[in-house]
């Protein structure tokens, strides 16, 4: 048996029936926690091959993690949300992209691409607030795979470290759905989303549907999820003057204090054949962005080379309000959320949580 079958079967014994689908006739599902919707016949996959049917019921991953760390919240990043707190990160595996510059390609193509291999460790849901909690974390983060697939874990994990007081949060790709937010809203604070573009086309390419993606991020911003989104600008694929404006306008119109984090690619995976993002095109970026009317955009990952493009100024009286450099805040002059200078209120999710300890 080959490594990916043994996997697969590892992978069987750790997965439960969900909760995101329907049934329909003839044993087929639907499921819905991700934009696919996917109609999966029994005995199949979904798209992100982690979610699967057998004899009529959806099967969901659960009671694993593949990584576990502690971050910084700025490496999410959230620049807007406890600045300076840690935040216990962890991944299982799948995703319903196949994106060729994927950073964590190693677990999110796991079951896709044969060159990928995973191993998970067993959890229980308590584990993660336990384990936070020892490490002076203030949040717990759902990230390195996407996290709408395996939403039915996460929520259950959530709702324990809700007991804890802690933050939670998402790190995705926003291939969303209305009932996966409903699902995820009374347990999860912040989303992170990755706006990879603005042209559909590109989109598909990737494995997914700039639509679905565009709807996820107003819909999240109007239940009220703290949201922050980003753009990994890639030399020759969504880099042009024209599309970074099209991004910004459509964020201006969600809302304009939607902090924007423009990021530097770099080579990886699949996509090799181009170079490094260079400072200038993120300070470029950074401009248009201001330029369109949104009052927080980050030039983010290339600490030192961006000016002052990773500080967070007041739009009102352009005082310096935080300063950052790479994940380390130098100073933050945010007063009960507000300007220290002007009281203008800085949109963010700054109270700080009383973690309860074992």
């Amino acid at each position: 048996m080959d490594e990916a079958s043994t996997l697969k079967n590892l992978l069987k014994k750790n997965s439960v029936e969900g909760t995101l689908y329907k049934k329909l006739e003839k044993n087929w599902v639907q499921c819905y926690s991700c934009g696919h919707r996917c109609k999966i016949n029994d005995g199949r996959d979904g798209i992100c091959r982690v979610r699967y049917n057998e004899a009529g019921k959806l099967y969901v991953p659960w009671g694993y993690a593949n990584s576990l760390q502690i971050d910084p919240i700025e490496k999410k990043p959230f620049y807007h949300a406890l600045p300076g707190s840690k935040a216990l990160s962890f991944g299982m595996v799948g995703c319903d992209y196949h994106c060729k510059f994927c950073q964590n390609w190693l677990t999110s193509q796991t079951l896709r691409d044969p060159h990928s291999t995973a191993h998970i460790e067993k959890f229980c849901a308590e584990d993660f607030s336990l384990i936070a909690a020892e490490h002076k974390a203030k949040v717990i983060n759902s990230t390195y795979n996407e996290p709408l697939i395996t939403s039915e874990w996460a929520v259950e994990i959530f709702k324990i470290a809700k007991d804890y007081n802690f933050v939670t949060s998402y790190v995705s790709n926003g291939n969303g759905t209305p009932e996966v937010l409903n699902f995820l809203k009374p347990h999860l604070d912040l989303f992170k989303i990755d706006l990879k573009g603005f042209d559909d086309k590109k989109y598909r390419e990737l494995g997914g549907v700039l639509q679905n993606v565009l709807d996820t991020i107003k819909l999240a911003q109007e239940k009220g999820f703290w949201v922050e989104v980003v753009t990994l600008v890639i030399p020759d694929f969504n880099d042009s003057d024209n599309e970074l404006k099209q991004i910004a306008e459509f964020l201006v119109s969600v809302s304009p204090d939607i902090p924007w984090h423009v990021t530097a690619f770099h080579p990886d995976y699949k996509m090799t054949d181009r170079s490094s993002t260079p400072g200038k095109t993120l300070l470029r970026a950074s401009e248009i962005g201001k330029a369109a009317g949104l009052n927080y955009v980050y030039a983010g990952n290339l600490p030192g080379r961006v000016g002052g493009g990773e500080n967070t100024i007041c739009p009102a009286c352009k005082e310096l309000l935080i300063e950052r450099y790479g994940y380390r805040i130098l100073q933050n002059k945010i007063v009960n959320g507000e300007c220290f200078k002007c009281r203008k209120k800085i949109p963010g999710f700054w109270t700080e949580p009383k973690i309860k300890m074992s």
